[in-house]
């Protein structure tokens, strides 16, 4: 018998840290998307300890707002798909840099059960210039190296922030990691689990926003790094 929580079709969740002038254009956007194609869903926004008005906007454009106070990437993802109510689930940055009016490619594989998880190439969808240093650029195609290498899977962006799969698929996964880690561990678990998995091309644009970039690119290459070869 189905989960009775799994009521919904789709569940799109927002990790979110002071972005009170993006996440209002990502939530709409989404919601958009579900509008335009008759899709039953919520967007769930997950504010770990943002200091600006972003939950009050996040609420004022459709989302439902949780709150994280324990900070981390992983730790926020983690916490929106366990309120999730849709029988899949996309995550993705809503700093506007991912485009969320447009995801019928990962969305249908998921929905129609072809794949159990679809993962954006970037590379393969454009990097708008100015939205990626090259130093980040370099150091995540070194790192999905690695992670191919590892782990056996596939994928040609590890570190891509908008992704996919159905709430059955990410029940089997067993998920510990609560920082930027996280975007390689939810790879190496679904690897491991044999899941189907799809890699598409997705853009990646600027922020609409003029904001500061939360990247830190040594310091959270070395996380995945040090991930990629403490973990089998």
């Amino acid at each position: 018998m189905e989960n009775e929580r799994n009521v919904l079709d789709l569940t799109v969740v927002m990790p979110c840290l002071n972005e009170e002038l993006a996440v209002g254009y990502s939530v709409k956007d989404a919601l958009s998307f579900m509008d335009n194609n008759s899709i039953k869903g919520e967007v769930i926004v997950v504010d770990n300890g943002s200091t600006d008005n972003s939950a009050t906007v996040a609420k004022e454009y459709g989302a439902v707002v949780i709150k994280e106070a324990k900070k981390g990437y992983g730790r926020a993802l983690r916490t929106g798909f366990d309120y999730a109510k849709g029988k899949v689930i996309i995550m993705g940055d809503c700093d506007t840099t991912y485009d969320f009016l447009n995801l019928s490619d990962m969305y249908e594989p998921l929905a129609k059960g072809e794949f159990d998880m679809v993962i954006g190439n970037r590379y393969a969808g454009g990097i708008e210039k100015g939205a990626m240093p090259l130093s980040h650029r370099l150091g995540a195609r070194f790192l999905s190296f690695c992670g191919r290498k590892k782990y056996g899977v596939k994928v040609y962006d590890f570190h891509c922030g908008i992704r996919g799969f159905t709430k059955s698929a990410y029940d089997t996964l067993e998920l510990k990691t609560e920082g930027m880690e996280f975007a390689t561990e939810l790879i190496k678990e679904a690897g491991e689990k044999g899941l189907s998995i799809k890699e598409i091309p997705v853009p990646l644009k600027k922020s609409r926003a003029k904001r500061k970039s939360k990247l830190r690119a040594f310091r959270d290459g070395f996380r995945h790094l040090r991930y990629i070869y403490l973990n089998k």
